[in-house]
Parts: C-alpha cells; structure tokens; sequence
C-alpha cells in the first residue's frame, strides 16, 4: 500500500534527508587509497548520531553494517571491514540512511579513489546523469514506468546496462515501502504518480551487462561478468511540479 506523507511529515524527511546527506558528504570526502571501509562507515556513524539521528541501515533485516560500501563490480550492499582497504583507482559507492523522528531519509553516491580509468569515469558520470533525467519525470501525473523509461534509455544509448533485479522503492516510516521504482519501464505505463509520494530513486548501472550475482556472505550484490558498477541516490517528494529533493546537504 502506498502512503501519502503530509506536509509536516516530509518536513521531517527532509531533516532526515539533510542528516544523511551530510553523512554522505563526509564520508565521500574521506574516499581515498589506504582508508578501510570500516574507517568510513565509523565517519558516517558518528555524524548521523551526532545529529541526532540513528543510521537506518544498522541490522535492517539482520545487515551488519551502518552504511553500505561497494567497490569497483560490486553493485550494492558491500560490508564495511576493517580490513578492506581502498586502493588507487577504485570505484567506491556509499548507500546510507538515516533515522530521524522516525521517517528515514535515504541517499546514495559513487566516489573516485584517486584517478579512476577512462570507462569508470564515463561510467559514474553516466549514473549520475541518469539519476537527475529520472527525477525530471518524477512529478505527479507522470506515471513510474515514465521515471525508469528515461534512466534505461539515458544508460543504455551510452553503451550501459541498468540492474533489473534491484530498484528503487518507496520510502517513510520504513526504509523500503510501496511501490517498487525500477529502472526501466514503458511511457505511460505503472503506478501514476501522486502528490505526497516520497520515492528513493537509485540508479544501479553496470559497465558491461545487467546481470549480478551474490556473494557467500549473503549481502553484496555483484556484477555477473566482473565489471565495474556505479549507484546514485536522491529520496524525493512529489509536487504537482518538480519533484522535491529530501536528501540535499
């Protein structure tokens, strides 16, 4: 079931938003050869609780980290470790959420470590672009398939592929509610899009094909074919004009 927020809720999600932005700021900031990605994740934690907030991630559905981290043909859901280091030239994507009065706000970003190859530069450029093409077709009226229609043709024309099994969701009092937010889709097609809705758009685009495997720790999501994946974020609201960016710094 799809929950319309009301204007003082998503006042809330957008503290939420603004919390998990910074955190998300920060930790990008820290992105650079020889950091761990426990390191981060501990940068993040601290400015999420330090607002106040609790990261929502932290054993949702049993996950064991704060943060997501994922690294080079890692799609998403990568552990934080201490003893993963990050090297020169990695593709680093942070997915993070934060709790606060008890709405979420949810964001994700890709960082470049240092100098990054000329396919992973395209490739994070691209994902980010499709993120902000996306959210142009997230006003009411419009419908889901118009948002996913736009991101897939945006990726794809680039020589792309977008994550099928994976979407993006709705979002509130729970980090994932109704209705799923794919990537993909026909004009004019799905759930019409309503004032009050509050979607976590998340482009997840791979370098070679859609595909993606699961590693044996149950959680991180690969690329099938080994190549290299980048993921962008915004949780927004639904206006009769623009959609509202909830996860801005």
């Amino acid at each position: 079931m799809i929950t319309l927020k009301t204007r003082h809720e998503i006042e809330i999600m957008r503290e939420a938003g603004r919390i998990a932005a910074g955190a998300l700021k920060l930790a990008g900031e820290a992105i650079a050869p020889g950091i761990t990605t426990k390191e981060i994740e501990s940068i993040a934690r601290k400015y999420i609780e330090q607002q106040g907030a609790v990261p929502s991630f932290l054993n949702y559905n049993g996950f064991p980290g704060c943060i997501c981290i994922s690294i080079n043909n890692e799609v998403i859901h990568g552990i934080p470790g201490k003893k993963r280091v990050i090297r020169e030239g990695d593709l680093v994507s942070i997915d993070l959420g934060s709790t606060y009065k008890g709405y979420i706000g949810d964001t994700a970003a890709t960082f470049a470590a240092g100098v990054l190859c000329i396919e992973a530069e395209r490739l994070l450029k691209t994902t980010e672009e499709a993120l902000y093409i996306g959210l142009k077709s997230a006003a009411a009226g419009n419908r889901l398939g118009d948002i996913g229609h736009a991101i897939a043709i945006y990726c794809e024309t680039r020589g792309f592929s977008v994550v099928r099994d994976y979407t993006g969701h709705g979002v509130g009092k729970n980090l994932h509610e109704d209705p799923a937010v794919p990537n993909f889709g026909s004009p004019g097609r799905g759930t019409r899009l309503l004032p009050g809705m509050t979607l976590a758009i998340e482009p997840m685009v791979n370098a070679g094909t859609g595909e993606i495997g699961l590693l044996p720790d149950g959680w991180t999501v690969v690329t099938r074919d080994g190549r290299l994946s980048a993921h962008f974020e915004h949780t927004v609201a639904i206006t009769k004009g623009e959609c509202i960016i909830l996860t801005l710094p």
